[in-house]
């Protein structure tokens, strides 16, 4: 009887959430980012299917933040059948020319071509600045259409969040140079940063 009294006592505490907590102590972070990331790169294998695999992606880690539902490959699969249309297909012609001006800068560090010296810099910033909007994009609500127009805006307005998300960028660019078998787990912990980002950022909650 006192068993069963101590774990009703203690459910509620196990589904209350601390202040500016998107996700509830249950979500098995690890876990799920896991499944998350691969789910995500196998479906951006064929590279042009790359925003609709992370939009997917931050649908169900929105939905799970929402309903609390366990994110599964079902669920995830559906987001990814909703997300696969025209024009996110041709959003994914974006990342090859992001890769292209990634290896054009990795090209200018190792010249010694005049003024090399600041267009690296200015390139490897370019390409962060893009990366987080198209994240911010990817994470964005709206089921019909990518926004980068919404998510530049969104971007500029909340310089904390947009700060973080860069952050967890390079983060996952140092752990891809460092480890590259954790390549294919990547697009998870990304995906979660930028939703929870935009989560908060839609909710108005600026504590760090």
């Amino acid at each position: 009887m006192t068993h069963t009294s101590t774990t009703d006592a203690q459910a509620p505490l196990r589904e209350r959430r601390e202040p500016g907590e998107v996700f509830g102590s249950g979500f098995s972070l690890f876990a799920d980012m896991l499944l998350v990331g691969l789910l995500t790169s196998l479906a951006a294998l064929p590279v042009l299917t790359l925003p609709a695999a992370f939009r997917a992606a931050s649908a169900t880690l929105r939905g799970t933040a929402v309903t609390g539902v366990q994110i599964s490959a079902r669920a995830y699969a559906g987001h990814l059948r909703a997300h696969l249309t025209a024009r996110g297909l041709a959003a994914g012609l974006l990342p090859p020319l992001l890769l292209a001006v990634l290896l054009i800068d990795a090209a200018l560090v190792r010249s010694a071509l005049p003024g090399s010296a600041l267009m690296a810099p200015a390139l490897a910033v370019l390409a962060l600045s893009l990366t987080v909007v198209g994240l911010r994009a990817t994470a964005l609500a709206s089921p019909h259409r990518l926004s980068p127009r919404e998510a530049l805006v969104r971007s500029a307005a909340d310089p904390r969040g947009t700060l973080l998300l860069a952050g967890a960028v390079v983060l996952a660019a140092l752990l891809a140079w460092a480890m590259p078998l954790l390549v294919p787990l990547l697009p998870g912990p990304l995906a979660f940063a930028a939703t929870v980002v935009d989560l908060r950022a839609a909710t108005g909650d600026e504590r760090p």
